[in-house]
């Protein structure tokens, strides 16, 4: 007695019939595409032709030239885009933080020194520049839009928008404020008690990064925005009650 099973496992009929049906869908679709693939021969062809008019040196030459032409206008467009004139070209950023910004020791200072819009808000590597663009970009959205073309608008999108930013140099570890200044570079015997603690207690360990405790240095911070990032024992104490009593005060 034969101890195999000589029946075809349960439906073995059905798997046969859809890989049948699947196979014939496969090749019609082939078919049909097939003057899509002649095209897409056709202008290969083309493409890895010599040129039968035009010499090697010329198409050289010819492309490197282009390639600068190109390069340089793209580069030109770019850091037209990265100056304050350009920024405060909108009435939104003009007539909003940019006022703001007249106001503190970013914009006017004993030693003469400003920072601009994009020295804050773009980073100077060229990837990390390129990258921040790309993100920009929404921005043109919210312009065409209107998203926050009035006083009123502005405030209430206030905290979402300087949310986003306070995450973005979060996560690049301050990198735009690291661009001017640097822990290795600090002198903390010529900064105040407070500033000098929270540097090594929080700066140079690593625990903590510029924009975890410097939020509100170039513009007003948005309500409920409260957070300079210094310990628990020192926000309740009478100087850190001072403290919040000069952030209502500026957000008020």
């Amino acid at each position: 007695m034969s101890l195999s099973n000589d029946k075809p496992p349960p439906f073995a009929g059905v798997v046969g019939a859809t890989r049948a049906r699947a196979r014939d869908l496969a090749a019609r679709s082939w078919q049909r595409t097939e003057w899509v693939r002649a095209r897409a021969l056709e202008y290969w062809a083309v493409l890895t032709s010599p040129s039968r008019t035009l010499s090697l040196g010329f198409l050289t030459i010819g492309g490197f030239l282009a390639g600068i032409l190109f390069w340089g206008g793209f580069n030109t467009a770019l850091e037209a885009t990265n100056t304050e004139k350009f920024c405060v070209g909108c009435h939104e950023m003009r007539e909003n933080v940019f006022q703001e910004l007249k106001s503190t020791i970013h914009y006017s200072n004993r030693s003469g020194v400003r920072a601009t819009c994009p020295d804050c808000h773009v980073p100077h590597n060229w990837t990390d520049k390129i990258g921040r663009k790309i993100q920009a970009s929404k921005e043109v959205w919210g312009k065409i839009f209107g998203s926050i073309s009035t006083r009123e608008k502005f405030v209430d999108l206030r905290f979402e928008m300087a949310s986003r930013e306070w995450q973005r140099l979060k996560a690049n570890d301050s990198l735009e404020c690291r661009n001017c200044h640097s822990a290795e570079s600090m002198d903390i015997s010529k900064q105040s008690q407070r500033a000098a603690n929270a540097h090594q207690r929080s700066l140079f360990t690593g625990d903590k990064t510029c924009i975890d405790c410097h939020k509100g240095i170039a513009h007003l911070l948005p309500k409920g925005a409260y957070d300079f990032g210094l310990a628990r024992e020192i926000s309740q104490s009478q100087e850190g009650k001072a403290l919040r009593a000069f952030v209502a005060e500026r957000t008020n």
